[in-house]
């Protein structure tokens, strides 16, 4: 094994869904309130972080926010999979094809950093038929800090295949500039997908090493990930 990815999966690999519904329902059965959810900003942030955020908004203490996170997540996860079958998410262009190419690699494993929580991740991927290509990963319920992941990640993925992943032998990849920034954060490449609200420029300022429209270019992308 030479070569670790780490994809984000919202706006990067899937689209659509209703985990915003679900997350506010959750917010709502835990805490009473959902804070200002229909104009805060939830790109690149952990699903923790995102909870703090609204909730410190609406007046909530750090205490009772934090003996009520547990709740709220196991709210959201069973309203989460209970919306999904109608609402499966939306596999974005190119990314079936990419995994499915990715795979026959032998050398290169796959794997997620993701600001979902671990069972989210799980239950949107599998949604889309997405979650048997990944084999380890780093999510929300690790850490509330999104720059912590990748390094939980690589450490993750050193224990399961025996390999010692040196930070240029790591790719981040996502549709944020706080993917970019994870990635960077811990010294990987980095490669910016602009299929989210982000447009390339905006990935390029953030320090993205590579910058592309979408997956639908495989054989670029091969050589841009692969190396």
């Amino acid at each position: 094994m030479r070569r670790l990815l780490l994809f984000d999966i919202d706006g990067t690999l899937v689209a659509g869904g209703p985990a915003k519904d679900a997350f506010h329902i959750a917010l709502l059965d835990a805490f009473g309130t959902a804070g200002p959810i229909e104009v805060h900003d939830f790109a690149g942030k952990t699903d923790p972080q995102i909870a703090r955020e609204l909730l410190r908004r609406a007046g909530v203490g750090r205490e009772e926010i934090d003996r009520g996170l547990p709740a709220l997540f196991h709210r959201y996860l069973e309203e989460l999979e209970a919306r999904l079958p109608e609402r499966p998410m939306t596999i974005l262009p190119g990314v079936l094809t990419l995994m499915t190419a990715l795979r026959k690699v032998e050398d290169v494993g796959l794997g997620l950093v993701t600001g979902n929580i671990a069972g989210g991740a799980e239950l949107k991927l599998e949604s889309a038929g997405l979650y048997e290509h990944f084999q380890t990963g780093a999510f929300g319920s690790d850490s509330e800090e999104r720059n912590d992941l990748p390094g939980l990640a690589v450490r993750r993925a050193s224990e399961a295949w025996g390999v010692d992943f040196r930070p240029h032998d790591v790719v981040v990849i996502g549709d944020t500039p706080r993917d970019v920034e994870c990635g960077l954060h811990h010294g990987t490449l980095t490669v910016g997908v602009a299929t989210g609200r982000f447009a390339r420029r905006e990935l390029e300022v953030a320090g993205a090493h590579f910058v592309v429209d979408d997956f639908s270019r495989t054989e670029e992308l091969h050589d841009i990930l692969v190396g």
